[in-house]
């Protein structure tokens, strides 16, 4: 079956299965039903005709030829009619093969000898035309060839065949696929709905935000697995707090002594040594910070603010001029999204910081298409080859092989933009520009309740 046309959704696979079990099923059952009903029809239908034809057809035999008008009338009664005629009265278009095997076999057996046999269904004799004739009967006519030339013609009233049977047997099956089907659906249906709710719960759940609930419901065993379900959510989200706490202590642990190693530093002689020790601190606290930012931003505890993202990327870039930095805004639409400033703002610097670190410029846009916005970042940087695009998003991963803050950086950068995409729903993606340069895409999804899907686009030529 080509798989466009096989069902998808387990409650479509079981009823397509259990409709083809019951389909072929049903087909055989029409065959055994239609091969005994033949065998019933002959028997008890055909039978005796063919045994009352071949009494006669005996009696007409031991019988004087004067004597033969008296043998065909007294046999004529109870529906059957006999008679000689030059003719079998049995058109070639009605024959039945069956019943004339039958019919030969029944006269051999009386010891009658018939150099030919005709059987078929036939129509009233003119003189029965006026008779009121019950609906479920039938003429059955029959003919054997005498020794003489002559043939001996009998037609008999049989029961027809049920005309309504197909039908009949048309709506046993449906009646059938009713009772089985619909329980199964239901059955199917109230397994699937929660298993199509727990699979939504586990693409939501990213870790970064409390997860809601999945409603136990369904079967026992599903029931139990759901409640399992919730229950590693929320071991996984207690995990991540323990580990946030955790580098939050170590933070603090090392910040204090990183202050007091420099307050120590600056009294140091000669200056040279000194200014490269407080410069390898302050890398030092600089990494330090990344990796805070980047552990907690996963499970940032700042609430979500409708806030002008327009807004927000202007006076981020009128920072970045104030400190002379080549990086322009270009005029842009008031554009509206529930986000987390912070954390946003520190995303947005990376990108930006990137941008002019790797490509000398940036031009900053906000862009509203529908119910996404793009905030574009723009430099004519060298851009980042196709292999490294994905790498470089990888925390501490740089291009730039030195470990030096002024040439490359810590490598937390772009991870850090990405965990702040992944807080907010979304995703981090970069793409080269055209001619030169690279166009990162922070994609954020809108918190429930705002309505649409946002898209932040920075621009950048290659990682910290």
């Amino acid at each position: 079956m080509p798989g466009s046309l096989r069902p998808r959704s387990l409650a479509a696979q079981i009823a397509w299965l259990l409709g083809i079990a019951l389909l072929v099923a049903q087909l055989v059952n029409l065959a055994l039903i239609l091969n005994e009903r033949q065998k019933l029809s002959l028997a008890q239908n055909e039978g005796p005709a063919i045994t009352r034809f071949a009494d006669v057809a005996g009696d007409l035999a031991a019988a004087r030829a004067e004597f033969h008008a008296a043998v065909l009338q007294d046999n004529s009664h109870r529906g059957a009619r006999f008679a000689l005629a030059a003719a079998s009265r049995v058109a070639d278009g009605e024959r039945l093969r069956t019943t004339e095997d039958r019919l030969a076999r029944a006269l051999a057996l009386n010891g009658i000898v018939a150099t030919d046999v005709r059987a078929g269904h036939g129509t009233p004799p003119p003189r029965d035309a006026g008779r009121r004739q019950r609906r479920d009967a039938q003429i059955l006519r029959l003919a054997m060839r005498r020794p003489g030339g002559d043939w001996l013609v009998g037609q008999m009233m049989t029961p027809r065949r049920d005309p309504w049977f197909a039908a009949r047997l048309a709506a046993a099956t449906l009646l059938l696929y009713l009772i089985v089907l619909g329980p199964t659906l239901w059955l199917a249906t109230r397994i699937a709905r929660p298993l199509r709710n727990l699979t939504r719960a586990a693409e939501r759940f990213r870790g970064r935000t409390d997860p809601a609930p999945v409603a136990a419901e369904g079967p026992a065993d599903l029931r139990v697995a759901i409640e399992a379900f919730n229950a590693m959510n929320a071991r996984v989200v207690s995990l991540i707090d323990e580990k946030d706490r955790m580098l939050g202590a170590i933070g603090h642990d090392l910040r204090t002594p990183l202050a007091s190693l420099r307050i120590r530093v600056e009294s140091m002689d000669p200056e040279d040594e000194r200014a490269a020790a407080v410069a390898k601190i302050e890398e030092m606290t600089a990494m330090l910070e990344d990796i805070l930012v980047l552990a907690r931003s996963g499970r940032a505890r700042e609430e979500a603010r409708a806030m002008d993202v327009a807004a927000l990327a202007e006076a981020i870039v009128e920072e970045y001029a104030d400190r002379g930095q080549p990086v322009r805004f270009a005029p842009s639409p008031r554009a509206v999204l529930g986000v987390q400033p912070t954390l946003l703002r520190r995303g947005l610097r990376n990108l930006i910081d990137n941008a002019v670190l790797y490509g000398g410029s940036a031009e900053v846009a906000v862009i509203a298409r529908g119910d996404r916005i793009d905030l574009q970042v723009t430099d004519n940087g060298p851009g980042i080859a196709e292999d490294e695009l994905e790498r470089v998003l990888q925390p501490f991963y740089r291009i730039e092989g030195s470990r030096n803050r002024a040439t490359g950086g810590s490598g937390l950068g772009l991870a850090i933009a990405r965990s702040v995409a992944e807080s907010h729903g979304g995703t981090l993606r970069l793409e080269p520009a055209h001619p030169t340069g690279l166009i990162a895409t922070l994609a954020l999804t809108r918190p429930a309740g705002d309505g649409s899907d946002t898209t932040l686009h920075a621009g950048l030529s290659t990682g910290i």
